[in-house]
Protein backbone atom coordinates (compact mmCIF):
# COMPACT_ATOMS: atom_id res chain seq x y z
CA UNK A 1 0.00 0.00 0.00
CA UNK A 2 2.60 2.14 1.18
CA UNK A 3 4.28 1.75 -2.28
CA UNK A 4 0.81 2.34 -4.28
CA UNK A 5 0.16 5.56 -2.56
CA UNK A 6 4.38 6.97 -3.00
CA UNK A 7 3.86 5.96 -6.90
CA UNK A 8 -0.09 7.68 -7.13
CA UNK A 9 2.14 10.84 -6.13
CA UNK A 10 5.58 10.38 -7.83
CA UNK A 11 6.27 12.08 -10.97
CA UNK A 12 4.47 10.70 -14.11
CA UNK A 13 7.31 9.45 -15.63
CA UNK A 14 7.72 6.81 -12.52
CA UNK A 15 4.13 5.88 -13.41
CA UNK A 16 5.11 4.91 -16.90
CA UNK A 17 7.94 2.92 -15.46
CA UNK A 18 5.79 1.12 -13.51
CA UNK A 19 3.33 0.71 -16.48
CA UNK A 20 5.31 0.19 -18.79
CA UNK A 21 4.98 -4.29 -19.03
CA UNK A 22 7.20 -6.55 -20.78
CA UNK A 23 8.26 -3.77 -23.27
CA UNK A 24 9.93 -0.95 -22.04
CA UNK A 25 9.94 2.45 -24.05
CA UNK A 26 12.05 5.10 -24.15
CA UNK A 27 10.39 8.37 -23.09
CA UNK A 28 10.57 12.00 -23.14
CA UNK A 29 9.54 14.27 -20.36
CA UNK A 30 8.80 17.62 -19.71
CA UNK A 31 8.64 18.85 -16.01
CA UNK A 32 7.83 21.71 -13.70
CA UNK A 33 6.00 23.73 -17.04
CA UNK A 34 4.23 26.64 -15.62
CA UNK A 35 2.19 29.02 -17.09
CA UNK A 36 -0.06 31.67 -15.65
CA UNK A 37 -4.09 31.73 -17.65
CA UNK A 38 -7.50 32.05 -16.69
CA UNK A 39 -8.95 28.28 -15.69
CA UNK A 40 -11.73 27.22 -13.54
CA UNK A 41 -15.45 26.57 -12.91
CA UNK A 42 -15.66 28.98 -9.95
CA UNK A 43 -16.85 32.45 -9.83
CA UNK A 44 -13.66 33.62 -8.09
CA UNK A 45 -11.22 32.27 -11.02
CA UNK A 46 -12.82 34.12 -13.41
CA UNK A 47 -11.28 37.12 -14.71
CA UNK A 48 -8.04 36.39 -12.91
CA UNK A 49 -4.82 34.57 -14.30
CA UNK A 50 -3.40 31.85 -11.81
CA UNK A 51 -0.37 29.47 -12.17
CA UNK A 52 -0.78 26.13 -13.37
CA UNK A 53 2.16 23.47 -13.77
CA UNK A 54 2.42 20.47 -16.13
CA UNK A 55 4.24 17.21 -15.79
CA UNK A 56 4.22 15.46 -18.95
CA UNK A 57 5.85 12.18 -20.22
CA UNK A 58 5.56 10.69 -23.73
CA UNK A 59 6.28 7.34 -24.25
CA UNK A 60 7.62 6.49 -27.78
CA UNK A 61 8.49 4.52 -30.13
CA UNK A 62 12.16 3.29 -30.04
CA UNK A 63 14.07 4.88 -33.00
CA UNK A 64 15.90 1.60 -34.79
CA UNK A 65 19.06 2.24 -36.60
CA UNK A 66 21.17 5.08 -36.36
CA UNK A 67 19.49 8.59 -35.14
CA UNK A 68 22.36 10.59 -36.70
CA UNK A 69 21.82 13.26 -34.09
CA UNK A 70 18.76 14.31 -36.19
CA UNK A 71 16.53 16.48 -34.58
CA UNK A 72 13.90 15.77 -37.38
CA UNK A 73 14.23 12.44 -36.52
CA UNK A 74 12.79 12.30 -32.81
CA UNK A 75 9.75 13.75 -30.76
CA UNK A 76 10.38 16.99 -30.29
CA UNK A 77 9.88 18.81 -26.68
CA UNK A 78 8.34 21.65 -28.59
CA UNK A 79 5.74 19.44 -29.69
CA UNK A 80 4.90 18.52 -25.86
CA UNK A 81 5.06 22.44 -25.25
CA UNK A 82 3.09 23.69 -28.27
CA UNK A 83 -0.04 21.15 -27.73
CA UNK A 84 -0.33 22.87 -23.83
CA UNK A 85 0.09 26.36 -25.70
CA UNK A 86 -2.51 25.76 -28.69
CA UNK A 87 -5.17 23.89 -25.96
CA UNK A 88 -4.77 26.96 -23.60
CA UNK A 89 -5.51 30.10 -26.35
CA UNK A 90 -7.96 27.90 -28.34
CA UNK A 91 -10.67 28.59 -25.49
CA UNK A 92 -10.98 29.25 -21.96
CA UNK A 93 -11.73 26.15 -19.98
CA UNK A 94 -13.44 24.95 -16.48
CA UNK A 95 -11.63 21.76 -16.25
CA UNK A 96 -7.76 20.46 -15.60
CA UNK A 97 -9.72 17.25 -16.83
CA UNK A 98 -10.45 19.04 -20.11
CA UNK A 99 -6.97 20.59 -21.00
CA UNK A 100 -5.70 17.27 -19.78
CA UNK A 101 -7.22 15.00 -22.04
CA UNK A 102 -7.07 17.82 -24.97
CA UNK A 103 -3.08 17.87 -24.54
CA UNK A 104 -2.82 14.41 -24.45
CA UNK A 105 -4.68 13.68 -27.94
CA UNK A 106 -2.55 16.33 -29.59
CA UNK A 107 0.18 14.87 -28.40
CA UNK A 108 -0.71 11.83 -29.55
CA UNK A 109 -1.11 12.93 -33.14
CA UNK A 110 2.80 12.62 -33.55
CA UNK A 111 3.72 9.78 -35.25
CA UNK A 112 6.23 8.51 -32.69
CA UNK A 113 3.96 9.02 -29.44
CA UNK A 114 2.51 5.89 -28.14
CA UNK A 115 0.87 7.18 -24.69
CA UNK A 116 1.18 9.70 -22.88
CA UNK A 117 0.57 10.63 -19.12
CA UNK A 118 -0.37 14.43 -18.66
CA UNK A 119 -0.86 15.80 -14.69
CA UNK A 120 -1.90 19.36 -14.55
CA UNK A 121 -2.32 20.73 -10.50
CA UNK A 122 -3.19 24.50 -9.96
CA UNK A 123 -0.60 26.02 -7.44
CA UNK A 124 -2.44 29.20 -6.80
CA UNK A 125 -6.12 27.46 -5.19
CA UNK A 126 -4.31 26.91 -1.59
CA UNK A 127 -1.71 25.42 0.87
CA UNK A 128 -1.06 23.12 -1.49
CA UNK A 129 -1.26 22.02 -5.29
CA UNK A 130 -4.80 20.84 -6.88
CA UNK A 131 -4.72 19.21 -9.79
CA UNK A 132 -5.46 15.46 -12.27
CA UNK A 133 -3.25 13.13 -14.24
CA UNK A 134 -4.50 10.92 -16.93
CA UNK A 135 -2.77 8.54 -19.22
CA UNK A 136 -3.82 8.31 -22.66
CA UNK A 137 -2.76 5.88 -25.42
CA UNK A 138 -3.41 6.03 -28.83
CA UNK A 139 -5.86 3.21 -29.23
CA UNK A 140 -7.32 5.03 -26.12
CA UNK A 141 -8.12 8.30 -29.12
CA UNK A 142 -8.06 6.26 -31.66
CA UNK A 143 -11.11 7.56 -32.86
CA UNK A 144 -10.43 11.37 -32.50
CA UNK A 145 -7.19 11.35 -34.14
CA UNK A 146 -8.35 11.44 -37.71
CA UNK A 147 -10.73 14.49 -37.02
CA UNK A 148 -7.74 15.81 -34.87
CA UNK A 149 -5.36 15.32 -37.87
CA UNK A 150 -7.74 17.09 -40.07
CA UNK A 151 -8.00 20.54 -37.54
CA UNK A 152 -4.20 20.44 -36.79
CA UNK A 153 -3.68 20.50 -40.72
CA UNK A 154 -5.78 23.46 -41.11
CA UNK A 155 -3.95 25.14 -38.52
CA UNK A 156 -0.55 24.41 -40.10
CA UNK A 157 1.04 27.93 -40.83
CA UNK A 158 1.51 28.81 -44.75
CA UNK A 159 4.48 30.88 -45.10
CA UNK A 160 5.87 33.28 -47.75
CA UNK A 161 8.44 32.35 -48.69
CA UNK A 162 10.72 34.89 -50.99
CA UNK A 163 14.05 34.03 -53.11
CA UNK A 164 16.46 36.71 -53.56
CA UNK A 165 18.97 37.38 -56.23
CA UNK A 166 22.53 38.38 -55.01
CA UNK A 167 21.22 41.80 -56.67
CA UNK A 168 18.54 42.03 -53.85
CA UNK A 169 20.77 40.97 -51.27
CA UNK A 170 23.29 43.86 -51.90
CA UNK A 171 20.32 46.28 -52.22
CA UNK A 172 20.56 49.25 -49.91
CA UNK A 173 16.32 48.35 -49.82
CA UNK A 174 16.95 44.78 -47.88
CA UNK A 175 16.19 45.86 -44.56
CA UNK A 176 13.28 47.91 -45.74
CA UNK A 177 11.80 44.68 -47.79
CA UNK A 178 12.31 42.49 -44.79
CA UNK A 179 10.44 45.30 -42.51
CA UNK A 180 7.31 44.75 -45.06
CA UNK A 181 7.51 40.82 -45.32
CA UNK A 182 7.71 40.88 -41.25
CA UNK A 183 4.42 43.51 -41.31
CA UNK A 184 2.45 41.05 -43.13
CA UNK A 185 0.36 38.26 -41.82
CA UNK A 186 1.99 35.27 -43.25
CA UNK A 187 5.28 33.80 -41.53
CA UNK A 188 8.61 34.74 -43.94
CA UNK A 189 10.89 32.40 -45.40
CA UNK A 190 13.73 33.42 -46.92
CA UNK A 191 15.61 31.66 -49.88
CA UNK A 192 18.96 32.54 -52.05
CA UNK A 193 20.92 30.59 -54.65
CA UNK A 194 24.62 30.51 -55.94
CA UNK A 195 27.19 33.23 -54.61
CA UNK A 196 28.32 35.75 -57.21
CA UNK A 197 31.85 33.84 -56.56
CA UNK A 198 31.36 30.52 -58.82
CA UNK A 199 31.60 27.51 -56.37
CA UNK A 200 34.21 24.67 -56.50
CA UNK A 201 34.48 22.62 -59.68
CA UNK A 202 34.49 18.64 -58.91
CA UNK A 203 34.07 17.45 -61.99
CA UNK A 204 31.43 14.87 -60.50
CA UNK A 205 27.67 15.19 -60.90
CA UNK A 206 26.71 14.04 -57.49
CA UNK A 207 29.60 15.65 -55.49
CA UNK A 208 29.16 18.87 -57.53
CA UNK A 209 25.16 18.57 -56.45
CA UNK A 210 26.21 18.52 -52.98
CA UNK A 211 29.23 21.39 -53.21
CA UNK A 212 26.03 23.52 -54.98
CA UNK A 213 23.66 23.31 -52.08
CA UNK A 214 26.49 23.91 -49.49
CA UNK A 215 27.41 26.98 -51.93
CA UNK A 216 23.70 28.59 -51.30
CA UNK A 217 24.07 27.88 -47.61
CA UNK A 218 27.03 30.00 -47.87
CA UNK A 219 25.35 32.68 -49.63
CA UNK A 220 22.47 32.30 -46.86
CA UNK A 221 25.07 33.09 -44.27
CA UNK A 222 26.04 36.04 -46.52
CA UNK A 223 22.33 36.90 -46.22
CA UNK A 224 22.07 36.44 -42.67
CA UNK A 225 24.96 38.64 -41.97
CA UNK A 226 23.41 41.66 -44.04
CA UNK A 227 19.92 41.60 -41.84
CA UNK A 228 20.53 40.25 -38.58
CA UNK A 229 17.01 39.62 -37.62
CA UNK A 230 17.37 36.48 -40.46
CA UNK A 231 18.55 33.08 -38.76
CA UNK A 232 20.08 30.30 -41.63
CA UNK A 233 17.82 27.07 -40.71
CA UNK A 234 18.25 23.70 -41.84
CA UNK A 235 15.71 21.50 -40.31
CA UNK A 236 11.59 21.15 -40.93
CA UNK A 237 11.74 21.31 -37.07
CA UNK A 238 13.45 24.21 -36.87
CA UNK A 239 11.62 26.05 -39.73
CA UNK A 240 8.23 24.59 -38.04
CA UNK A 241 9.46 26.30 -34.72
CA UNK A 242 10.34 29.19 -36.14
CA UNK A 243 6.79 30.29 -37.95
CA UNK A 244 5.20 29.30 -35.23
CA UNK A 245 7.30 31.96 -33.34
CA UNK A 246 7.75 35.04 -35.56
CA UNK A 247 11.56 33.76 -36.81
CA UNK A 248 12.75 34.96 -40.10
CA UNK A 249 14.59 32.27 -41.56
CA UNK A 250 16.99 31.98 -44.23
CA UNK A 251 16.56 27.99 -45.71
CA UNK A 252 19.52 26.35 -45.72
CA UNK A 253 18.37 23.46 -48.18
CA UNK A 254 21.06 20.57 -48.12
CA UNK A 255 19.39 18.83 -45.84
CA UNK A 256 15.94 18.80 -46.69
CA UNK A 257 16.62 18.33 -50.34
CA UNK A 258 19.05 14.88 -49.46
CA UNK A 259 16.13 13.91 -46.81
CA UNK A 260 13.26 14.44 -49.30
CA UNK A 261 12.07 11.19 -50.52
CA UNK A 262 10.19 13.21 -53.70
CA UNK A 263 13.24 16.02 -54.16
CA UNK A 264 13.40 18.09 -56.70
CA UNK A 265 13.21 17.88 -60.23
CA UNK A 266 16.08 20.22 -60.78
CA UNK A 267 19.40 21.04 -59.36
CA UNK A 268 20.57 23.81 -57.33
CA UNK A 269 22.00 25.94 -59.80
CA UNK A 270 18.31 26.34 -60.90
CA UNK A 271 18.39 27.70 -57.39
CA UNK A 272 14.59 29.89 -58.48
CA UNK A 273 12.85 26.13 -59.55
CA UNK A 274 14.54 24.74 -56.16
CA UNK A 275 12.96 27.62 -54.40
CA UNK A 276 9.54 26.47 -56.24
CA UNK A 277 9.68 22.76 -55.42
CA UNK A 278 10.67 24.30 -51.35
CA UNK A 279 7.57 26.22 -51.54
CA UNK A 280 5.37 23.73 -52.50
CA UNK A 281 6.60 21.67 -50.01
CA UNK A 282 5.98 23.84 -47.55
CA UNK A 283 2.34 24.57 -49.02
CA UNK A 284 3.38 28.08 -49.01
CA UNK A 285 0.79 31.11 -49.29
CA UNK A 286 2.94 32.25 -52.06
CA UNK A 287 6.48 32.81 -53.69
CA UNK A 288 7.80 36.00 -53.80
CA UNK A 289 10.52 36.68 -56.56
CA UNK A 290 12.76 39.77 -56.44
CA UNK A 291 15.41 39.98 -59.16
CA UNK A 292 14.66 36.91 -60.62
CA UNK A 293 11.99 35.46 -62.86
CA UNK A 294 9.78 32.87 -61.81
CA UNK A 295 9.57 29.10 -62.16
CA UNK A 296 8.59 27.28 -65.11
CA UNK A 297 6.52 24.78 -62.92
CA UNK A 298 5.26 26.09 -59.69
CA UNK A 299 2.65 24.65 -56.89
CA UNK A 300 2.03 27.49 -55.29
CA UNK A 301 0.65 31.02 -56.27
CA UNK A 302 3.76 33.19 -57.84
CA UNK A 303 5.18 36.62 -58.02
CA UNK A 304 8.30 38.35 -59.38
CA UNK A 305 9.36 42.12 -58.50
CA UNK A 306 12.20 43.70 -59.84
CA UNK A 307 14.55 44.89 -57.67
CA UNK A 308 14.05 47.71 -55.69
CA UNK A 309 10.03 47.24 -56.92
CA UNK A 310 7.34 48.16 -54.17
CA UNK A 311 6.75 44.60 -52.93
CA UNK A 312 3.36 44.97 -52.49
Amino acid sequence: MVSEIRLAFAHPSERAIATAGDAPRDRISLRDHIVEVEIGAFQAERGTKQRVQFNVVVEVAPFTGDIGDDVDRILSYDRVTEAIAHELAAERLNLLETLAERVAERILLEPQALRAFVRIEKLDRGPGALGVEIVRARADVAAHLNTLAQEVASERPHPRVVYLSNAAIDHPSLGAWIDELAARKAPVILCCGLPPEAPLQTGHKMTQRRVDLLAIEQNGWRLAARDLRCKVVATRTELDWAMKNGQICIWAPSKIVLDATEGPGVGPRDSVGLTGWFAAEMEACEMLVIGEDLPENGGVSQRAVDVGAALF
